[in-house]
């Protein structure tokens, strides 16, 4: 008989299994696992109340979404960043998100629209004290909404597949070169500008992809 939990982020019933998983899932991209923290079975399984079966169930999948990786005669630990892979995934980020916001463009209503500008409008006032984890989290949201209205649900998919890849690697970039942020929310009002005056889909994916690896290049620009 499989036993159910609560999940605390949905409310909905789940397995144990996808309980650990989606908490330690939760823990990585929000940073309270660090690059090279180590995931100890025992004590997860204490704090969630579970042995440590669906604890070591969760890390599997965990790992084949390259979030973890397993080291001999240590166990499992957060992948640690790697300036190659971050590049990689955010050059894939830039196509596929880049596609997806242009189909998506003449799909967005006015409150998408609206909703993107006050996300923008809240980066914008951040930057006065400034915290990288919570302005990229807004940004995330930001080009959430402007690429989930793609018609393509495969595309959509993909791109959320993505940005899962880009945070295992997450360094910020917002966080090496918080310089790029102000510049960011410039380019967030001229990618909606483009959007509301019904720019081609072709040139909203130009500018979107653009605007991706205008952040790559600044964080590569300080790595030299």
């Amino acid at each position: 008989m499989v036993s159910y939990m609560i999940s605390a982020s949905s409310g909905r019933p789940v397995t144990k299994s996808q309980l650990a998983y989606e908490t330690i899932k939760a823990r990585i991209l929000d940073g309270r696992y660090r690059p090279g923290y180590r995931l100890v079975l025992d004590q997860i399984g204490r704090e969630l109340d579970v042995s440590a079966v669906p604890v070591r169930e969760a890390l599997r999948r965990l790992e084949a979404e390259e979030l973890i990786q397993f080291e001999r005669n240590v166990g499992a630990r957060v992948v640690a960043i790697d300036p190659t892979a971050y590049r990689h995934a955010m050059q894939t980020v830039a196509i596929v998100e880049g596609a997806a916001t242009g189909l998506a463009a003449p799909l967005l209503t006015p409150s998408d629209l609206a909703r993107a500008r006050e996300l923008n409008e809240r980066m914008r006032r951040s930057l006065a004290e400034f915290d990288p984890l919570a302005f990229t989290a807004l940004n995330a949201e930001f080009h959430e909404v402007l690429f989930s209205a793609c018609p393509n649900p495969n595309l959509v998919d993909l791109v959320q597949r993505c940005w899962t890849r880009l945070a295992a690697v997450r360094d910020s970039t917002f966080s090496s070169v918080p310089g790029r942020a102000p510049a960011s929310v410039e380019e967030h009002e001229r990618l909606l500008g483009l959007i509301e005056g019904g720019a081609s889909a072709a040139e909203v994916e130009e500018f979107a992809r653009a605007h991706r690896l205008a952040t790559l290049e600044a964080y590569l620009a300080r790595e030299q």
